[in-house]
């Protein structure tokens, strides 16, 4: 493989129903770090859908030089064979050195199958990319349950391409005033191998905020215990405005939705404030709420390892100090 021919890093801009996804524009933010170690590179954002042009300003504003659009009924709504054929397609023609996914469904899905397509290598799960002296990328992810943090390169083949967690990576604030150039991207399909079709879609309803957008996460361990326990970190939670999230014990025993469980397995937090009661503060869990911008720890266990992670700690039980702190609050208010 002629390497020197590939150059510039490519974001996939996920969207949904003509709404960017926060982790793109993570991803367009780190990808201006990233190229500035890379002489003479832009970042291009790779916007696949149907009528979803008007999107290419926002992506330009957050960070992208340069914006590809695949504008085509295909693309309607995400499934894997019409998106992987079309970003295939661009890979082979644009050639780019770095290819960068967001690491949700949809980018978990995409990955796998796009690295397969054009032979490269693809590191999952993300939490931090640099750029080696040489160049190549260094992508950086939990490894071995999280026990070490391994960094890995792709140095025979290209694109370099790594899917990165949501919430790991700091989106820049937009600039309207930023310029970059919109590219329309004629993809050809081969329809005979759409194996799969969308007969209907069905939403969920939820009355709560994602975790990742919080500002204020009132999370809970083995600690709290039970359903009982968490109508506590409820009713705090409803004081202060927050959302109520986990570790992944409490979702493990039943108490908890997957989508509240933070940490290795599940999300990655940055709110202003985070609260861990009566969690440990086991690695897998810590590397989920790390970046949180104020963390609060309430735990039994004077030596448990949260508090090492945290700003205020509070040696105690749980059970008592969340109702006493949660009565203080409503008379502050």
């Amino acid at each position: 493989m002629e390497k020197s021919l590939y150059k510039h890093i490519h974001v996939f801009a996920e969207q949904r129903e003509g709404v960017i996804q926060n982790v793109s524009l993570e991803l367009l933010g780190e990808a201006r770090k990233l190229v500035e170690n890379l002489k003479g590179e832009k970042v291009v954002a790779l916007l696949l859908g149907h009528n979803i042009g008007d999107k290419s300003p926002e992506l330009i504003a957050h960070g992208a030089d340069e914006v590809i659009v695949v504008d085509a009924p295909e693309l309607q709504q995400y499934t894997t064979e019409p998106y992987t054929q079309a970003i295939t397609q661009i890979i082979h023609e644009k050639k780019p050195s770095i290819m960068l996914i967001g690491a949700t469904t949809i980018g978990r899905d995409l990955g796998p199958r796009l690295s397969g397509r054009v032979q490269t290598g693809l590191t999952a799960d993300c939490t931090a990319l640099d750029i080696a002296e040489e160049g190549h990328l260094l992508m950086t992810r939990p490894a071995f349950g999280g026990n070490l943090m391994a960094t890995i390169t792709c140095k025979e083949h290209r694109p370099q391409m790594s899917t990165v967690r949501p919430g790991v990576m700091i989106k820049n604030v937009a600039d309207p005033s930023r310029k970059g150039t919109v590219e329309q991207f004629t993809v050809k399909f081969d329809p005979s191998k759409f194996k799969v079709k969308i007969k209907e879609t069905i939403k969920e309803a939820r009355h709560t905020v994602d975790i990742i957008d919080a500002k204020i996460l009132i999370s809970g361990g083995r600690g709290v215990g039970s359903t009982e326990g968490f109508k506590k970190l409820h009713d705090l939670a409803n004081v202060l405005k927050a959302e109520v999230s986990s570790s992944r014990a409490m979702v493990d025993a039943g108490v908890m939705t997957h989508c509240r469980q933070v940490g290795q397995t599940g999300k990655t937090v940055r709110p202003d404030v985070y609260f861990a009661l009566g969690i440990s503060g086991a690695i897998q869990h810590v590397a989920g709420m790390e970046c949180a911008d104020y963390i609060i720890a309430v735990n039994k266990d004077k030596f448990a390892p949260i508090f090492q992670n945290a700003d205020l700690g509070i040696v105690g039980d749980l059970n008592q100090i969340v109702p006493l702190l949660t009565e203080k609050l409503k008379v502050k208010k």
